[in-house]
């Protein structure tokens, strides 16, 4: 992906103006930020995950500087104000022209994906310790969180476009254009993952099918189980278009539900309804996750409830914020993430009900508006 994507210059512009604000508030003297969703964020350049070091360094002070391999460098939209670029050459080394640009940082914010070996290889040039020999390391997420995990209005209208998308997907499988009964669970995967192509997502992240018993294990592996008759099948799917995920779970059931499957169903229904009641300003992460939690503890399902409730999405589909226990983050307007619960009991079946929905002054917003239901096939 070239720079220069659905954001423009002056959007590269404010969130660098923004990353060196909080650099400052946090004592952070450059930035350094290699492969993964941080990079194409602050310049709209997606690195490809290579030996050879693509970076780009914001320091506090001066100008930002996307070092990258020549051979590379014609992928990137050059955008003069936002960034230099610094091609460099099969012979030179490119960690030492990261070093060079900056001196010696007292801080310096790495990327959380950050190849290690960019990493030992930089603590050769900095090394590691406090004082005026010394750098200190932290991760590039005390930097990038305060700007990422606060959707702008165009990431949430990204984010409405790509859970439009989804949901149409997720409707054609309610209305029964989706085949299931003798298929295997690897087929079905692969028509949602047609489909969700086919409704404009660049990217298909994963598309779980998983039927029966298989249902009992979250994060299932479509194979060559054969979908059949008097069993439930749960399906989570999602993608990147334009930039920004997708990810919705929907279950089906073939046939007539037995009475424990529809009843548990029902709590999980009002779960996850809770979950996404609780999601407002002022809350905490964790108050999404005890609100889901209590319904599904209360009608006697909580030890079939085995993970947390939800995770932040955006350009990536798992990020900050996290709806588990113990995390006492307040929610703020434009905090977009998952709500999830699921009831799960082994070697039997389960279901799982998930929409995205981002925080607002106004009340959660939902990015889905698929059929919530246990869609029967009689």
């Amino acid at each position: 992906m070239t720079a220069s994507t659905s954001a423009g210059t002056l959007t590269f512009l404010d969130r660098i103006a923004r990353a060196r604000e909080v650099m400052a508030d946090r004592g952070v003297d450059v930035l350094l930020l290699s492969v993964g969703s941080d990079l194409p964020y602050l310049c709209g350049y997606e690195a490809m995950p290579l030996e050879r070091l693509t970076m780009l360094v914001v320091p506090r002070d001066g100008d930002a500087t996307l070092v990258i391999p020549r051979l590379e460098a014609p992928r990137v939209t050059e955008q003069p104000g936002v960034f230099g670029l610094r091609p460099w050459n099969e012979t030179d080394d490119p960690v030492a022209i990261v070093a060079e640009l900056v001196g010696r940082p007292g801080v310096a914010a790495v990327g959380d994906t950050m190849w290690a070996r960019f990493l030992v290889e930089l603590l050769g040039h900095w090394p590691s310790g406090t004082g005026a020999t010394g750098t200190r390391y932290v991760r590039s997420t005390e930097v990038m969180n305060a700007l990422r995990t606060r959707k702008d209005a165009a990431e949430i209208a990204a984010l409405q476009a790509a859970g439009a998308a989804a949901d149409r997907v997720a409707a054609q499988l309610h209305a029964g254009e989706i085949p299931l009964v003798g298929r295997t669970e690897a087929q079905v995967s692969a028509d949602i993952s047609a489909r969700l192509l086919a409704e404009g997502h660049d990217v298909v992240n994963f598309a779980i099918v998983a039927a029966g018993e298989n249902a009992a294990s979250p994060h299932h592996h479509p194979g060559a189980r054969v979908i059949r008759e008097g069993e439930i099948v749960l399906t989570d799917f999602g993608g990147t278009m334009a930039g920004y995920c997708s990810d919705i779970t929907r279950c089906v059931f073939l046939g007539d539900p037995p009475a424990e499957v529809a009843e548990a169903y029902a709590v999980l229904h009002e779960a996850q309804a809770a979950g996404v009641r609780a999601g407002v300003v002022g809350n905490t992460c964790q108050d999404v996750d005890r609100a889901a939690r209590r319904v599904i503890a209360d009608a006697g399902y909580g030890e079939y409830f085995i993970h947390r409730t939800g995770h932040g999405i955006g350009m990536e589909a798992h990020e900050d914020p996290y709806m588990v226990e113990g995390n006492d983050q307040p929610i703020e307007a434009g905090h977009a993430f998952s709500v999830e619960p699921g009831i799960y009991v082994a070697g039997r079946w389960g279901m799982r009900l998930e929409d995205i929905v981002v925080a607002t002054p106004d009340g959660p917003l939902s990015m889905n508006h698929a059929n919530h239901d246990l869609v029967c096939f009689r």
